[in-house]
């Protein structure tokens, strides 16, 4: 495997958005019941108010492709033969389609967050620098509304809560690899130790791509594993193809001007 921990590729400007969305994602998971318990309360009760949690704010592929909220349910858990019936939770209004971007700031556990938001810091600078603070902020969104719609539709009838800002980010390390292909990553080797390289931006992402899709074909996977790879692919393909046709656009202006001394003759 390959971790990426820094880009050898200087911005123009301080990355302001890419700042501000990762200390929204660190405030949003230090808020969840996720991130920690409250002292004197039991394990099941803390499982109880996280599931509550993310039946409220997390994205479900059904809801999201019907548009309409399911009925609450009465939280059951499962531990081997046991089970253990949670308290009714208070009644709560949800609105799937918005229930896509709270969920694109939520995580399930500490290794998902850090894991997402290295990610975002070592790309997330250029591609702002080179969008634009506005545009890369939509640009950013409408990733991630993708990854998850595209996600839903291989699994439309699931009701497991959909939860990271991995088909976001996916979506800007797809503008990554357009961009700058030929940028210089420092890298992490972790096979049996921490070996540090220098490796070119489209193998470090290509080769992150390429294992997304083989395990969400399922090659190797564990089943359960709870990872949404389908969220990640359609993400990375939807930035990569949303930022090859602006920049194509930009290109084709350049050489093309609409106004000045030459246009049109």
């Amino acid at each position: 495997m390959v971790l990426p921990v820094h880009d050898v590729n200087p911005t123009r400007r301080t990355p302001w958005v890419t700042y501000v969305l990762i200390t929204i994602n660190v405030i949003a998971f230090l808020y969840s019941p996720v991130s920690h318990h409250i002292i004197g309360e039991s394990a099941q009760a803390t499982q109880c108010r996280q599931v509550e949690f993310f039946d409220r704010y997390a994205a479900e592929p059904k809801e999201v492709l019907s548009n309409e909220a399911q009925p609450q349910r009465r939280i059951v858990l499962t531990d081997g033969e046991r089970q253990y019936v949670c308290p009714t939770p208070e009644p709560f209004e949800k609105s799937p389609f918005l229930s896509v971007l709270t969920a694109m700031f939520l995580h399930g556990g500490w290794l998902h967050l850090l894991g997402n938001l290295l990610f975002l810091y070592v790309f997330g600078n250029n591609v702002e620098d080179r969008l634009g603070r506005l545009t890369y902020l939509l640009f950013y969104l409408g990733c991630g509304y993708a990854a998850t719609y595209g996600f839903s539709l291989f699994q439309a009838g699931s009701t497991e809560p959909l939860v990271g800002a991995s088909g976001a980010i996916a979506g800007v390390l797809g503008a990554y690899i357009v961009l700058f292909p030929r940028a210089k990553v420092w890298s992490l080797l972790t096979f049996f130790f921490f070996l540090p390289v220098r490796l070119p931006a489209w193998l470090v992402l290509g080769t992150w791509f390429v294992l997304q899709y083989l395990y969400f074909r399922g090659a190797g996977l564990a089943t359960g594993s709870g990872v949404a790879y389908g969220a990640h692919v359609v993400g990375f393909v939807v930035g990569a193809a949303l930022v090859w046709r602006i920049r194509n656009t930009a290109r084709s202006r350049e050489l093309h001007p609409r106004w000045g001394p030459y246009a049109g003759r």
